[in-house]
């Protein structure tokens, strides 16, 4: 982490943190004050764009279908599978709370972060004890790519919209196999619900 003066807030972004088994007890061991920011989205949503991702570098992966099963007959989720591995928040999350209380992990709907970017910064802003500076006035929606876009970055007078890798169209995943899925999540969901005061409307 960079020097930082007395009144400044340094941040630093890397999502596998979350998910790293490792990562509470260093970074409580290098400041217990840390806050800590997770955006999280409906688990199966996210695994798809997961898949997605991973494809658009690799055309030649299995299909969707046969990575989520251990065995399709069975319809056993495949847990070690990473796509699938990150969407359990609440596992994740209680690795979390034997270092960091609640009161110091915000956790940031990536649907509201589309549909109300100036809310969820709201909540953010609060969070981190800042003045609410970002408004709805700093965003307008790019149709095109279905995100909001910052009207202006910071030091320059172009908008600025998320990076071509953003928005790609999901392929078609057999509806059987997404239903599996929300049934698999639903109890991960409730449970991250349950500890968190938040229900993020998944289901």
């Amino acid at each position: 982490m960079p020097k930082t003066l007395e009144g400044q807030i340094t941040m630093e972004k890397t999502p596998s943190y979350f998910v790293t088994h490792e990562a509470p007890a260093r970074i409580y061991a290098m400041s217990r004050d840390t806050k800590v920011i997770v955006v999280v989205r409906d688990p199966v949503t996210r695994a798809i764009s997961d898949y997605t991702q991973t494809l658009s570098k690799k055309p030649d992966i299995p299909t969707f279908e046969s990575l989520t099963f251990k065995n399709r007959t069975t319809g056993l989720i495949d847990t070690s599978w990473s796509a699938i591995q990150i969407g359990i928040y609440a596992k994740h999350l209680d690795n979390w709370l034997q270092f960091f209380p609640m009161s110091q992990i915000l956790f940031v709907s990536g649907e509201r972060l589309i549909s109300d970017p100036a809310g969820e910064l709201g909540r953010v802003q609060d969070f981190l004890g800042l003045k609410r500076i970002i408004t709805d006035k700093h965003f307008y929606f790019n149709q095109t790519k279905g995100f909001p876009c910052l009207k202006k970055a910071e030091g320059s007078s172009k908008p600025h919209c998320l990076g071509k890798t953003k928005g790609r169209t999901h392929p078609n995943i057999d509806p059987e196999v997404v239903q599996r899925l929300r049934d698999f999540y639903r109890p991960f969901n409730m449970k991250f619900y349950q500890m968190t005061g938040h229900n993020f409307g998944w289901d």
